[in-house]
C-alpha cells in the first residue's frame, strides 16, 4: 500500500504562514510622536520667567493670578489698579516695599485693602529692586499658557499612527485577513488530497495505539509508591496548613480606600515634605499620630487645587483616576471637612471628623515606641513603612510580626556615634562582648518585657 504523507506538507505551508504573518507584523514601523515646543511670551518692561520665579518666592503664599485668597487676585494688577483707582506703578513700588508705611500714611486705598482682608498686613519687601518687582508685574499681566493636552491612546487594540501612515489596525487587520484565507486553503488542499487517495485506493497512515496498562492502576498496584505518596501529601498539607495558620492577623499589603485620598507620592516624594512634619509625635510619643487638619491647611489655604506636572498627567495617572481635577476635588473634601470657606477665606466652625481607615495596627499585648526607635536609635521611617515616597496609595509595607522584629534587633548596628542616650553603656558592652558594633539584640532587645509587659 502507498502511504501519503500529506501532514508533511501541511506543516510546512502552515509554518511557512506563521513565518509571514510574524514578519510582517514586527516589520511595521512605529510612527514617533511629533514634539510639540511651547514658546512663552514676555511682556513689556518685564522678565515673566523671572517674575514667575520671584512670585512664587515671595507672593505665592497669599496671592494667586486668578483668584482671592489671604490677599486679592494679582492677575494685571497693574492694569487694574491703573483704570479703576488710577494709580500708577510708582504707588505699587511704594506698596510693596512698605505696606505698614503705605496704610500708617492714611492712603486711602492702601486703608481699603487692608480693611477688605480683615486688617491682615501685607508683609513689606523693601529688598526687593523696582526692577524685581517690575518681572512680578510682567508674570501678572502675561496672558495664562494654553492646557497642554494629553496623549492617551483611547483604542484597546492598539496605538494609533501618525497622521500620514495607515494605522497599525489596519495592517493587523490585512494580515488576519491575509492569514485566514491560507488556512481556508489547506484545510480544501488537505481535503482534496484525501479524496484523491480514497480514489484511487490509497490507505492513509495512522498510528495504532499500543495497549498498555492505565497509569492509576499501575500506581495502586505498587504498594511503595502508594505509601511515600501519601506520606508526601501528609508532610505537604502540614506544611501549607502551618504556613496559612500563621498568616492569621498579618495584614501585609493591606491598603484601605481612605475618605479623602492623600498621595504620599506627591507630598513626601515630589514635594519632599518630611514624614516628620505631619507625624510629629513620632519623635516624642509612643505612636506617630494621625496629623490633625489644620496641619494639610498650613499649605492648603493657598494650594487650592493640583496642578500636578506642566506636561499634564501621565497615562498611567489617567487610567488610575488620578487626574488633576481628582486631586483638586480631594482638596474640595478638606475644605468640607475642616470648614474653610474657599470663598470668603475665612473658617465656617461648621467642622466635621475625618474618618481615617487604620492601616498599621499591632495587638495590644505587644508595645512599640516610636520615639525610641526614630528619636534614639535614629531608624528611619522607611525602614518599617517601606518608600512611603513612592505610594499613591498607603499600605503595610512590612509584615510586622514577632520574628520581623527579632530579625531587625538581631541584625541591626545601634548607632551610638554622638548618642548620649547609649554612651554610658556602649563601652561595657563593647568589652563584654568583644566587639566594636552593638546591636539591638546586644543591648536587651530581645528580652521579653521590652515588647510584652
Amino acid at each position: 500500500m502507498k502511504k501519503v504523507l500529506y501532514r508533511h506538507l501541511f506543516s510546512k505551508v502552515l509554518g511557512f504562514s506563521f513565518l509571514l504573518f510574524s514578519t510582517s507584523f514586527y516589520a511595521q514601523e512605529e510612527a514617533a510622536p511629533t514634539e510639540v515646543v511651547a514658546e512663552e511670551t514676555a511682556a513689556a518692561g518685564g522678565d515673566v520667567a523671572k517674575g514667575k520665579q520671584l512670585f512664587n518666592q515671595n507672593c505665592a503664599a497669599c496671592h494667586s493670578l486668578d483668584r482671592k485668597m489671604t490677599g486679592p487676585a494679582l492677575a494685571n494688577v497693574e492694569t487694574r489698579l491703573a483704570e479703576d483707582e488710577g494709580l500708577d506703578k510708582e504707588w505699587l513700588y511704594a506698596w510693596i516695599k512698605n505696606s505698614p508705611g503705605m496704610i500708617k500714611s492714611g492712603d486711602a486705598y492702601a486703608n481699603k485693602i487692608y480693611a477688605e482682608y480683615n486688617q491682615a498686613a501685607m508683609t513689606a519687601f523693601p529688598t526687593l529692586s523696582n526692577a524685581d518687582i517690575d518681572d512680578i508685574l510682567a508674570y501678572t499681566a502675561a496672558p495664562p499658557p494654553a492646557p497642554v493636552a494629553t496623549a492617551v491612546a483611547a483604542s484597546e487594540g492598539g496605538n494609533a499612527g501618525s497622521g500620514g501612515g495607515i494605522s497599525n489596525e489596519i495592517i493587523l487587520g490585512a494580515l488576519a485577513l491575509v492569514f485566514g484565507l491560507l488556512v481556508i486553503m489547506l484545510i480544501l488542499v488537505n481535503s482534496t488530497l484525501r479524496r484523491i487517495a480514497e480514489a484511487n485506493g490509497v490507505l492513509l497512515e495512522k498510528e495504532k495505539a499500543e495497549k498498555r496498562t492505565p497509569i492509576w492502576k499501575a500506581f495502586v498496584q505498587n504498594q511503595f509508591l502508594v505509601l511515600v505518596s501519601a506520606i508526601f501529601l501528609l508532610l505537604a498539607s502540614a506544611y501549607f496548613a502551618y504556613g496559612w495558620m500563621m498568616q492569621v492577623g498579618i495584614d501585609q499589603g493591606y491598603a484601605p480606600v481612605q475618605p479623602i485620598h492623600y498621595s504620599h507620592k506627591i507630598h513626601a516624594g515630589d514635594n519632599k515634605i518630611e514624614c516628620k512634619y505631619c507625624h510629629s509625635s513620632a519623635r516624642v510619643s509612643k505612636t506617630s499620630g494621625i496629623p490633625a487638619l489644620n496641619v494639610c491647611m498650613n499649605c492648603h489655604k493657598s494650594i487650592y487645587e493640583y496642578k500636578g506636572n506642566p506636561e499634564g498627567p501621565s497615562a498611567e495617572d489617567i487610567a488610575n483616576g488620578h487626574t488633576n481635577e481628582f486631586y483638586t476635588g480631594e482638596i474640595k473634601k478638606l475644605y468640607k471637612a475642616v470648614g474653610w470657606d474657599e470663598e470668603n477665606q475665612r473658617y465656617t466652625g461648621e467642622s466635621q471628623p475625618v474618618e481615617w481607615v487604620r492601616i498599621h495596627n499591632l495587638p495590644d499585648f505587644a508595645y512599640f515606641n516610636h520615639s525610641q526607635h526614630v528619636s534614639v536609635a535614629g531608624i528611619e521611617c522607611q525602614t518599617c513603612h517601606g518608600p512611603v515616597e513612592e505610594m499613591e496609595v498607603m499600605y503595610q509595607f512590612a509584615p510586622l510580626t514577632m520574628g520581623w522584629c527579632i530579625n531587625c534587633h538581631r541584625e541591626t548596628n545601634v548607632n551610638v556615634e554622638g548618642n548620649e542616650y547609649y554612651a554610658s553603656i556602649h563601652e561595657e558592652l563593647s568589652k563584654k562582648y568583644g566587639v566594636e558594633k552593638l546591636t539591638a539584640a546586644m543591648m536587651g532587645g530581645l528580652e521579653c518585657g521590652k515588647c510584652h509587659y
